[in-house]
């Protein structure tokens, strides 16, 4: 399997570190937000960080995330930097950083320091925490949305590139929605959990905020892989898809399904969805009755036990600044019997057949983030109605196995941010990204680091009989490329017509077009498995002087083939009227 690079640096190169460093103190200041940190690191400690890592980059060492500014939820373990939850009662210090934040470390990010969030990453709102209230990045009577409050409003606001956030009901996906930024949730276990604070231990996500998606992927990337000491931990399976259709039909709820948004919202939706079809995707109306449903059990069915085995028996010991509403949610947690639990788990196991079949058949789901945008003074007043219904379309995802990107969609009437998400099975997170590219109109970062190259120069490039077998193998379009000037191409015998070729040498062959494609492991077996005689695959030159997989045909079918080399290329043939 070949392990691919991950993309260079979004920050400009050279990078100037410790200038970075000194404008986004100078920002923090400006804004004067203190509640959006729980320990913010000393400007003078970072500086000088900063400054090594310039010199490193002057003597020429590879740092793909040189530069990049980061925040830490607080919930996240960062050596030397307390680990709070939100609860002055529960702060430890810790000796070893969460591997999820080593990596990026490793990879020449700079952390900030930690931010504020829902006591114990519990709730959706961003105001249940001694430290304060995190007010909306651009509304401050609203909410930030939580449990990842203060790492989103560091982001919108520009103190930082992007932040780290957990995500077990949506809190890296509202917060994205509440101020007009882009979360990345993956796959549970692509992103280790070693080092964060657990919720629901089987149902917690790393995930990542960014102003842009091809940050928010970069740095999602480079978190991903194996952690042997993490027994949630999981890799890429040989069967990942890396590519979405080029005309995706995205499944959308059915309007019965929707009456939990606000007018506004609902209105915005719509107007996403057309932006959607403007842009030349299709979608198609399916009824998410039964993913409401499972969504309604983490917090109103006995899954909520999880967050009782995680923190009950600490809050109920009435620690230093425990906060009333999440240690009330915490601690009815304990009442679920044993037999409702497992009832519950069968309850899902119905829902999460529902949802294969709706991606047995789309793509994605194209949901609303989430329903409203209340006022801090609302939440005051209903904490829990208010909280419970935020969490409408988010609370499935990560309990029937889920992965999900939020993005901006269209603002509403009077301009206010609204968000959507792409959701995706499990592992098929590259998808989500692809098709969040296109609604956002950029173009399509890599998250997926695995998958091999295969070159295609006949009837599989796009438009012609076969390209649909690289679709049904949900391949990613890399781009069209030329070969080495030493091929030559022949027109087989078959049905339907397709080419051959051969490697003759630089002397008596010519450059040819094809397109690259990036399949998994599995799908490229598959087409080896089902090639028909005499289709062989081999490795091509490229005129770049790399070599990739490609088709080949063997010489004896050749030899009794038409020489069609003069043409240029397959489609230059075809288009001859052959």
């Amino acid at each position: 399997m070949e392990q691919l690079p991950l993309a260079e640096p979004a920050a400009d190169s050279p990078v100037n570190v410790a200038g970075k460093v000194a404008r986004a103190y100078r920002t923090i200041r400006e804004h004067d937000r203190p509640e959006i940190w729980i320990t913010l690191r000393a400007e003078v400690e970072v500086a000088a960080e900063a400054a090594a890592l310039d010199t490193r980059l002057a003597q020429g060492e590879r740092l793909p995330l040189a530069g990049v500014l980061l925040a830490v939820k607080d919930n996240i373990d960062v050596a030397g930097i307390p680990t709070t939850c939100a609860c002055p009662g529960f702060g430890t210090t810790p000796q070893h950083t969460a591997p999820a934040v080593a990596r990026l470390i490793d990879q020449g990010a700079l952390v900030l320091g930690k931010t504020n969030l829902d006591q114990f990453a519990t709730g959706l709102v961003g105001t249940r925490s001694p430290y304060g209230a995190v007010r909306n990045a651009l509304f401050p009577d609203r909410v930030s949305g939580g449990s990842s409050s203060g790492s989103a409003v560091a982001v919108a606001l520009g103190m930082v590139d992007a932040a780290l956030g957990t995500d077990t009901a949506g809190s890296g996906r509202v917060p994205a929605a509440l101020n007009g930024i882009v979360g990345v949730k993956p796959t549970l276990g692509l992103v280790s959990t070693t080092g964060v604070a657990p919720a629901c231990p089987d149902y917690d996500a790393v995930t990542v905020f960014a102003r842009d998606l091809a940050l928010a992927t970069e740095v999602t990337a480079a978190m991903i892989g194996p952690e042997p000491a993490d027994p949630r931990s999981r890799a890429w399976p040989a069967d990942t898809p890396l590519g979405a259709p080029a005309r995706a039909t995205l499944a959308v709820p059915a309007d019965h399904n929707l009456t939990a948004l606000s007018p506004a919202y609902r209105a915005a939706f719509d107007a996403t969805v057309a932006r959607w079809r403007a842009g030349g995707g299709a979608v198609a109306t399916v009824d998410i009755g039964e993913l409401l449903d499972a969504a309604k059990l983490l917090y109103d069915g006995a899954i909520v036990a999880q967050r009782y085995a995680a923190m009950g028996e600490f809050l109920a010991g009435e620690p230093d600044g425990a906060d009333p509403v999440v240690a009330r949610i915490v601690a009815g947690a304990a009442r679920p019997a044993a037999h409702e639990y497992v009832t519950d788990l069968g309850r899902l196991a119905v829902a999460a057949a529902a949802a294969r079949r709706l991606f047995a058949e789309y793509p994605a789901l194209l949901l609303p983030t989430t329903t409203e945008h209340p006022t801090i003074a609302a939440v005051t007043a209903e904490p829990v109605a208010i909280n419970s219904r935020m969490g409408t379309f988010t609370n499935f995802c990560n309990l029937l196995d889920l992965a999900a990107v939020a993005v901006p969609g269209e603002e509403t009437a009077t301009g206010d941010p609204f968000g959507v998400m792409l959701i995706t099975p499990a592992f098929a997170d590259q998808v989500g990204i692809e098709l969040a590219a296109r609604l956002l109109d950029t173009p399509a970062p890599l998250l997926a680091g695995t998958g091999t190259d295969l070159l295609v120069v006949g009837a599989h490039l796009r438009g012609l009989p076969l390209h649909h077998q690289l679709e049904q193998a949900k391949a990613r379009f890399l781009g069209e490329v030329v070969t080495s000037a030493a091929y030559r191409m022949v027109a087989l015998p078959a049905e339907p017509p397709k080419p051959g070729m051969l490697r003759v040498g630089a002397d008596a062959g010519r450059a040819l077009p094809g397109e690259l494609y990036r399949l998994s492991p599995a799908a490229l077996g598959t087409f080896l498995s089902n090639l028909p005689a005499p289709m062989t695959l081999g490795k091509v030159e490229l005129d770049s002087g790399r070599w990739v997989t490609g088709f080949a045909c063997d010489y004896e079918s050749a030899r009794d083939a038409t020489d069609i080399t003069e043409y240029g290329g397959w489609r230059n043939y075809l288009n001859t009227g052959r």
